[in-house]
């Protein structure tokens, strides 16, 4: 496998890149770079449909999703655009397209997982799923990963991201080089007997406090904790008045997404999880990921500033423990580290990359799918997971 990444601020920008890369290759020879995959991320507020036939014209298959903002080893933008280009038999990977449409989410996310046996043996996905429609339709990732599961089995190699749209919370799009959605799921499945994936998703948020229970709750909105409204015991926890979140109209974007709650797993670690907003007619907290009433959970605060050795740490650990070897490098990190780490979201990502010294792209995502700590595949929040990719 052969990558190479592009970032660019604009479609020009972009499409003069590519157009350099493939100059390149034509006049070098059969022995260079030729492509047949581009991953794409990209923000909403770029012309992504006029990027995606770009990119189909020069013969390349896409897979994308809008972003919250966007990078590449060579730097991070914010409403800009990047690309990772690979080189990869097209026997060892297969692009599929479910838009979840009048079916439910489960049914579609099972019909992925279906034709995904169905073309491979031992199938791993890079996954990219809408979070929120431009009609308010929420797509949740925990039921996404166990719905996937239930055909796989928990055994199934998963790691990726959930769109984002630079924080406007207007909808959210994934696409191929010819279909798009804002209430679905893309994926491309590889052979796994053909390349390897190894990778890692770190929250760092840490939990604090004692335990809490849901005690009403329905599907995203959770309306008390321990018997008492959950929005006031969310903010007793930040110490602030109800005045304060009604007034700000960002609270949720830039103080809540701080402070997720981390709702218990039995045998798994916590699920992460953001309060996005508050129902002022239901009275209840509108949250990313739905809610089972009963379960429990503890307030969280963010990383300290020894989360970056932390991350780069356990990144180098696993390359010499596994002696890991990579030809590409996917970052899917959570737009609320941007919020609440700053430029130490930015300097995470560039020393991953420094780790694999290989092209690498990513984006920042309202959600997470890969591999924890304890070894399993799982839905996150607040996570920093990267895979890299090695042909075999």
């Amino acid at each position: 496998m052969k990558a190479k990444s592009i970032q660019g601020n604009s479609l020009e920008e972009v499409r003069y890149a590519l157009e350099d890369i493939l100059d390149l290759t034509a006049r070098s020879g059969d022995q260079e770079f030729r492509p047949e995959l581009a991953f794409v991320f990209v923000s909403i507020k770029q012309d992504w449909v006029t990027l995606r036939d770009l990119l189909h014209r020069k013969g390349l298959e896409v897979l994308g999703a809008t972003s919250s903002g966007e990078f590449t080893e060579a730097g991070q933008s914010e409403g800009g655009i990047s690309v990772l280009l690979l080189e990869l038999p097209k026997a060892d990977y297969a692009i599929f397209y479910e838009p979840i449409g009048e079916r439910t989410m489960e049914d579609a996310a099972m019909n992925l997982a279906r034709r995904a046996l169905q073309t491979f043996d031992c199938p791993a996905f890079i996954l990219l799923s809408t979070l929120l429609s431009a009609d308010g339709k929420m797509l949740e990732g925990e039921t996404l990963i166990r719905s996937i599961e239930k055909v796989t089995g928990p055994q199934v190699t998963l790691f990726g991201g959930m769109a984002g749209d630079d924080i406007s919370f207007t909808g959210t799009y994934v696409f191929t080089h010819d279909q798009s959605t804002d209430y679905g799921l893309v994926a491309l499945i590889l052979n796994e007997e053909k390349v390897s994936l190894s990778g890692m998703a770190i929250s760092g948020w840490k939990p604090v406090g004692v335990a809490r229970t849901i005690t009403k709750s329905r599907g995203n909105l959770l309306y008390t904790i321990d018997g008492q409204p959950a929005l006031d015991m969310y903010l007793r926890f930040l110490g602030m008045e109800r005045s304060s979140a009604e007034d700000q109209v960002r609270f949720f974007d830039t103080i809540g997404v701080h402070y997720p709650f981390q709702i218990e797993r039995e045998g798994r670690e916590p699920m992460m999880c953001n309060p996005i907003g508050y129902n002022k007619e239901e009275g209840a907290l509108i949250c990313e990921s739905d809610i089972r009433e009963g379960s429990r959970f503890r307030f969280s605060t963010p990383p300290d500033f020894d989360i970056l050795e932390t991350v780069v740490g356990k990144a180098n650990e696993l390359k010499m423990q596994t002696h890991a070897k990579a030809d590409a490098l996917l970052i899917f990190s959570c737009a609320g580290r941007l919020s609440a780490l700053g430029p130490l979201a930015r300097d995470e990502n560039e020393k991953l990359a420094g780790v694999w010294n290989v092209p690498m792209a990513g984006f920042y995502t309202y959600g997470e799918f890969g591999k924890g700590p304890n070894g399993k595949h799982e839905f996150h929040s607040t996570t920093n997971s990267w895979v890299v990719l090695k042909e075999k």
